[in-house]
């Protein structure tokens, strides 16, 4: 499945169900032509990750859940900090959790090529919103995104999904795209991914 064009590739490669993902990532080579080859399933060995997909452990920890991933929510890193934002805000510890697991797989450090960062991989910009100072911290990180998060819940009538759309891509996305799903590979794939895990935490 080799594509010319790099966003006809990501396209298809965004439709395919999660599961049928073969590799994590796009994957490039330029052949002796010069001719540029992308795909998803790397079955050249001259192929080399080009863009990887920060969406894979998460994906792998729904199939064969281990560590951290394995643990009960109540159980998890950093559950204290999500308890006292869950009280603060009224949004679900395990939909919180949930977020974390996708957005940084418990990786306080974490830290995105967008300079997203922690926990919940907030911008800065974001953070500044919020009055957190260092997103580093794991307290305040997931006090601002938990702040963010019920916002976006309320901008969107409690829509889980909608509101999770938002955290991925922004609220004025979700909007300008008729409160729908914005069509982002990225988003298209963020959205369920969390909803997995935040059902595989007992959410509802």
């Amino acid at each position: 499945m080799n594509f010319r064009p790099a966003l006809l590739c990501l396209t298809l490669a965004a439709l395919a169900p999660l599961h049928a993902l073969a590799a994590s990532g796009i994957f490039g080579f330029v052949d002796e032509d010069g001719v540029e080859h992308l795909s998803n399933i790397p079955d050249d060995k001259r192929y080399r990750l080009v863009l990887a997909d920060r969406f894979e452990p998460a994906r792998t920890a729904l199939r064969a859940p281990r560590g951290v991933f394995a643990m009960p929510y109540g159980q998890r890193p950093f559950h204290d900090s999500v308890m006292r934002a869950s009280s603060d805000t009224g949004v679900d510890a395990k939909l919180l959790h949930a977020v974390i697991s996708v957005e940084s797989g418990y990786n306080q450090r974490a830290v995105s090529p967008k300079g997203a960062t922690g926990l919940m991989q907030l911008l800065p910009s974001t953070a500044r919103r919020y009055g957190t100072v260092n997103l580093l911290d794991p307290s305040e990180n997931i006090r601002a995104g938990a702040r963010y998060l019920r916002d976006l819940l309320g901008m969107f009538d409690n829509n889980m999904e909608l509101a999770l759309a938002a955290y991925n891509a922004g609220e004025n996305a979700v909007i300008r795209h008729g409160r729908r799903l914005p069509p982002y590979a990225e988003t298209r794939r963020y959205v369920p991914l969390v909803v997995a895990h935040y059902q595989r935490l007992g959410g509802h």
